[in-house]
């Protein structure tokens, strides 16, 4: 008789799990979140007889979200008891999660999430613990994978939750591992119960609330009535997309030295070498070099890369706001990608008045203005915000060109009334920062041109037109 090869132990699994991604060193010490269900239960236990052969230290922490009244309570009573009966150090604590999504005016999933890995991330640092340690299991892995479909995702979200994941959380690197990524939610129930655990039930989870609940609890149930084995094809979905964002991860590094340069907070992108690359390459660059810049992409969607990659060809001077006080700007030459409240703009300091020689060339600081007078017959008009058409009739030919005063109004093309020119420049979502540098050209009379953005209603080219000025700020 043969006897069939027997199975390992969930035990035996996670070790194996833990070895073959290298999870963390002999020596490491670990900070385990336990919020009292079965699979943090199950990871807790597990860890603690697989101590001594993986030669790590544990401490257990657990967070009072206090959502759920007596019950929040009652899980805290019960980590703490079991860490105590276990002999682990243990670190319990409440944090209002109410009050900072008030503060904060995000979901309250989302708000509970960001306190529990800060108060994570706080209790890592003061046990010296070198990474925090969960019990997301293979269940999450393939929920998280349907729930990034759902919402848009490129190919890196179809990956889903890795075994290991770094993290900026308020200017820290924390590292997340995650040893149950191939143990089931129905392994670790039933491993509490062979082990006569009593794990804490949240009912929260039958909440259709959320969108993850309402995964778990009815979309797959359907996927699976179409496809019994809709959890291994996702599954499968997420080793694909690893593997070829591992590839696009060692190409982007490879090629970064030439296309990217870190300066003063910001990253610059050589213009011409980028637009030399596939598509794909683009992209994942660029999901790339906002995750240098912010530390992670949360809150950065496939339409927001899409929209940048959009703008690629677009004229000098073109912004994109992204997420987060992001702001991805285009020069003649290169791209820069930065946080508002670093220098990322592309208009040099103006000091002074200067007047344009009309017409003629006028060198200025950072600009080389050139004037051209033409019929109107023989206008082409260029598309580029740094090209303007007016007519010379209206305008006149003593022209000037400075930074914007206090009180400045101009009437902005298409609009019937003037406005304040910093109202103007609030609805164009121009940044704080790059306000006083733009280049304001005007006459005796009136302001003519905001450089880069519009011209004054007043002074357009019509039927009625004879000379056209023609002004191009070019940066030098």
């Amino acid at each position: 008789m043969v006897m069939g090869k027997q199975q390992p132990t969930l035990e035996q699994q996670t070790a194996c799990f833990i070895q073959r991604h290298n999870l963390f060193p002999k020596g490491s010490r670990l900070l385990l979140a336990v919020s009292g269900g079965p699979d943090s239960t199950c990871l807790l236990y597990t860890l603690l007889r697989l101590r001594q052969e993986l030669g790590v230290e544990l401490h257990v922490a657990h967070l009072d979200h206090q959502l759920r009244g007596k019950e929040s309570g009652a899980d805290a009573a019960y980590v703490e008891k079991l860490a105590g009966r276990l002999g682990v150090p243990v670190t319990v604590e409440k944090r209002d999660v109410k009050a900072y999504q008030k503060e904060h005016r995000i979901s309250l999933e989302e708000a509970a999430r960001e306190v529990r890995y800060r108060f994570l991330s706080d209790v890592a640092d003061s046990v010296g613990a070198g990474c925090i340690v969960t019990g997301h299991t293979l269940d999450d892995q393939v929920e998280t994978v349907l729930m990034h479909i759902i919402r848009g995702t490129g190919t890196k979200g179809l990956i889903g939750l890795k075994p290991c994941s770094r993290w900026l959380l308020d200017d820290r690197r924390i590292t997340i591992v995650r040893p149950l990524l191939e143990i089931s939610r129905q392994q670790t129930a039933d491993y509490c119960k062979e082990n006569e655990l009593m794990p804490r039930l949240d009912i929260s989870n039958l909440s259709l609330s959320p969108l993850r609940n309402r995964i778990r609890q009815q979309l797959l149930p359907l996927l699976k009535s179409y496809n019994s084995g809709i959890t291994a094809a996702l599954l499968r979905i997420a080793v694909i997309a690893n593997d070829e964002i591992t590839f696009l991860d060692s190409e982007v590094a490879r090629l970064w030295p030439a296309i990217v340069e870190e300066k003063e907070g910001m990253l610059i992108l050589n213009k011409d070498r980028l637009n030399e690359l596939p598509v794909a390459l683009k992209r994942h660059l660029f999901r790339a070099v906002v995750e240098e810049i912010i530390g992670n992409l949360k809150d950065i969607e496939t339409r927001h890369i899409e929209e940048i990659l959009a703008a690629l060809d677009k004229p000098a001077g073109r912004l994109i706001n992204l997420p987060g006080g992001l702001i991805f700007s285009i020069e003649y030459d290169r791209y820069l990608l930065g946080m508002e409240n670093v220098d990322t703009c592309p208009y040099p300091v103006i000091g002074g008045e200067y007047r344009i020689s009309i017409p003629g060339k006028t060198e200025l600081p950072g600009w080389l203005v050139e004037a051209e007078i033409m019929k109107s017959g023989a206008m082409e008009k260029e598309e580029d915000d740094f090209i303007a058409y007016l007519d010379l009739d209206r305008t006149g030919n003593e022209l000037k060109v400075r930074r914007r005063k206090p009180g400045d109004r101009f009437q902005p093309l298409g609009m019937v009334e003037t406005k304040k020119l910093n109202e103007f420049m609030i609805d164009a979502k121009i940044p704080r920062t790059w306000r006083g540098r733009i280049p304001v050209v005007y006459s005796p009379k009136q302001i003519l041109w905001l450089v880069g953005y519009r011209i004054d209603d007043r002074v357009k080219v019509t039927e009625e037109t004879k000379k056209v000025l023609r002004l191009e700020f070019k940066r030098c």
